[in-house]
């Protein structure tokens, strides 16, 4: 089968490899579809994040059809069309058996090669999973759209975690692919105001069309501009999706006291943080990562479409063009934000 392969840093190959076997009973063979670029793939493919160690087939965000299946699978069948879930679970341990899937202690993320595991992904041909992992693509889902479920299911485990109620006051810091999810998102479950803040005025523009009420361009003045759309407090509940140490510090600071701020995005490993500003306003800071059971809902949500993808696909592309898209997103070329291969 054909693969995009990273073999060295920033550096990709279109290869034959061999199509991958079923190994055990509940495993299931995807024929892949499309496999859509994933920001953490993006950031991975130099090096910096120790997460895609050369030689990896990455890709985790994808939809296919089923092309076989092993002797214990039981919900899916050769022909169904579906997606999967980018963490493959042990379905075992302690926090499974919580349903807290995505904190497995033997979790593994499917196109990550690290030095706990390396694990193959979906920028190919075929891929084998667990059937655990696997959910069914409903009519009216293409195979373009589905392989956005991924990061939809994402931004729904982090609303999950917030805990909005009706009429919340909600600033997001950042407007990419995630941000823009959540922005809907939070449109379906606040009638209060949404302020939207980055630092690309075409993604601000993009997000005043999905929803946002306000949108601010950071600058110093930020914090105060928020409190003067809050009545002079600040927002009731805040999400950060870039995960650097100014947009926390933003974040933070545009939150009322007594607030929610959910943190999602995940850039730096390590930032500095204002303490004294969390504990003296009592803060309640909230981690949020990938998915524990939140794909039926943002499958629902898009065959009912009440989440607007057209607008975050900025280009779909075969896979053998994958290495030049790869390419352009690093380099941060203007107006893209979410690439999809086709196979």
């Amino acid at each position: 089968m054909k693969a995009l392969l990273l073999d060295g840093i920033r550096h990709f190959s279109y290869v034959d490899v061999p199509i991958p076997s079923i190994t055990a009973s509940d495993q299931v063979l995807i024929q892949i579809k499309a496999a859509s670029i994933c920001g953490s793939d993006v950031h991975g493919m130099d090096g910096s994040t120790g997460r895609r160690i050369p030689p990896i087939i990455m890709g985790h965000e994808a939809s296919g059809i089923v092309s076989a299946v092993g002797p214990g699978v039981r919900k899916v069948a050769p022909g169904d069309r579906v997606t999967f879930d980018s963490t493959i679970y042990c379905g075992e341990c302690f926090y499974c058996r919580r349903g807290e899937v995505n904190l497995c202690d033997n979790r593994r993320v499917i196109g990550v090669s690290c030095q706990e595991y390396k694990q193959d992904g979906a920028f190919a041909e075929y891929l084998v999973v667990p059937e655990r992992i696997i959910y069914p693509l409903p009519e009216g889902v293409d195979f373009i759209h589905g392989a956005l479920t991924e990061p939809v299911a994402v931004a729904a485990h982090a609303l999950t975690l917030a805990r909005l109620t009706p009429g919340d006051t909600v600033l997001i810091v950042g407007t990419g692919l995630i941000g823009l999810l959540l922005l809907q998102l939070v449109r379906l479950h606040t009638s209060g105001t949404i302020i939207a803040v980055d630092i690309d005025e075409k993604r601000l523009a993009l997000a005043k069309t999905l929803g946002a009420d306000v949108t601010l361009l950071a600058d110093k003045e930020t914090g105060s501009r928020i409190k003067a759309l809050t009545h002079g407090r600040g927002a009731d509940q805040a999400f950060e999706v870039v995960g650097s140490e100014k947009t926390v510090a933003a974040a933070i600071e545009g939150l009322r006291k007594g607030g929610r701020l959910t943190l999602v995005g995940n850039l730096s490993p390590s930032i500095n943080l204002p303490l004294q500003s969390v504990v003296t306003r009592q803060l309640d800071l909230q981690g949020s990562c990938a998915i524990a059971g939140e794909y039926p809902l943002a499958l629902e949500l898009m065959a009912a479409h009440k989440i607007n993808l057209d607008p975050i696909i900025s280009k779909v592309a075969p896979l053998k063009e994958g290495a030049l898209w790869f390419e352009r997103l690093y380099n941060r070329e203007g107006g893209l934000m979410k690439v999809v291969l086709e196979l």
